[in-house]
C-alpha cells in the first residue's frame, strides 16, 4: 500500500506542518520535551506520522546531541518502525474507550520502560473516550509517572475536556496545501517509475482535500488501473 510504503520516518519528511516540526526537533534537541503533547487537525495530514517520529527520536540511541531528528537506523528506531517497540504502545480509543481500558493503562503505566529511554503512548481519536474513561484518564495526566510521555491524536478537539486539554502541550495540524501534494505525489510517482502529468497531479490534490493519504490513495488506484504512464483522460 503507498501510503504505508512513504509513510514519513522522520520529521524532515513531514509534508505542509513546517511550524510543528520547527518547535518538536527544538524540543527535542534542547531536551525540553513535555509528558503530554495534543496533535489535531483533519485526517490525513501527519499526526500519527508525527507521533511515532517523535517516538524514535526519545528513544533514539545514535542521535547526536542537538539534533531533533531521530537516526532512523538504530534498533530502536528500527523496532518502533515495524511496531516491534515494547516501549511504544499504540491505543485506539475507537474501540478502547471505556474506563475498564483506562484503567488497565493506569495500571500498566506505573512500571517503568523496558528497553528505551521513554515509554510512549500514542492514543488515537482520544475524543472518543467516554467521559468516565477520560476522567481516569486525566488522572494519569495529572500525576504522569517519570519517563513516560503521552500522545494524544484527535480529529476532533472540541470534544475533549478543558482539563486534559490544559494539561497537553497542542499542535494544530493544518490541511497540505495542493502545492505541497502535488509535490510529494511527483515525488512518489518518480521512485515508483510512473510518468504522470501535472495536470493529473492538480486533479489529485483537489480531489483530496488537504489530505495527503487520500491523494496517495488516489494515486495509487490510478497506477493499479492504468499502470506506469497515466494520463489526464485515465484520472477524470
Amino acid at each position: 500500500v503507498l501510503y504505508r510504503k512513504w509513510r514519513p520516518s522522520k520529521f524532515s519528511n513531514i509534508v505542509g506542518q513546517e511550524p510543528i516540526i520547527q518547535t518538536l526537533t527544538q524540543a527535542i534537541a534542547t531536551n525540553r520535551t513535555s509528558h503530554a503533547y495534543l496533535l489535531c487537525g483533519p485526517r490525513g495530514t501527519g499526526k500519527t506520522s508525527t507521533a511515532r517520529i517523535l517516538a524514535k527520536a526519545l528513544n533514539c540511541t545514535m542521535r547526536p546531541p542537538g539534533i531533533g531528528d531521530p537516526c532512523g537506523a538504530c534498533l530502536n528506531c528500527s523496532a518502533i518502525e515495524t511496531g516491534r517497540f515494547i516501549d511504544v504502545i499504540e491505543v485506539d480509543a475507537a474501540s478502547n474507550r471505556r474506563i475498564e481500558e483506562m484503567r488497565e493503562l493506569r495500571e500498566k503505566v506505573r512500571f517503568s520502560p523496558t528497553t528505551g529511554k521513554y515509554k510512549v503512548y500514542i492514543i488515537d481519536e482520544v475524543h472518543q473516550l467516554t467521559d468516565a474513561a477520560s476522567e481516569a484518564f486525566l488522572k494519569t495526566l495529572e500525576e504522569p509517572p517519570p519517563q513516560t510521555v503521552f500522545i494524544l491524536a484527535t480529529t476532533e478537539p472540541h470534544k475533549l475536556s478543558a482539563t486534559i486539554l490544559s494539561r497537553c502541550q497542542r499542535f494544530d495540524f493544518r490541511k497540505i496545501s495542493g502545492a505541497d501534494m502535488a509535490s510529494q505525489l511527483k515525488e512518489i510517482a518518480s521512485q515508483e517509475e510512473v510518468e504522470i502529468p501535472s495536470e493529473v497531479l492538480r486533479m489529485i490534490s483537489q480531489t483530496a482535500k488537504g489530505s495527503l493519504r487520500d491523494g496517495t490513495n488516489v494515486l495509487e488506484q490510478l497506477i493499479t488501473s492504468y499502470g506506469s504512464s497515466i494520463r489526464v483522460e485515465n484520472a477524470r
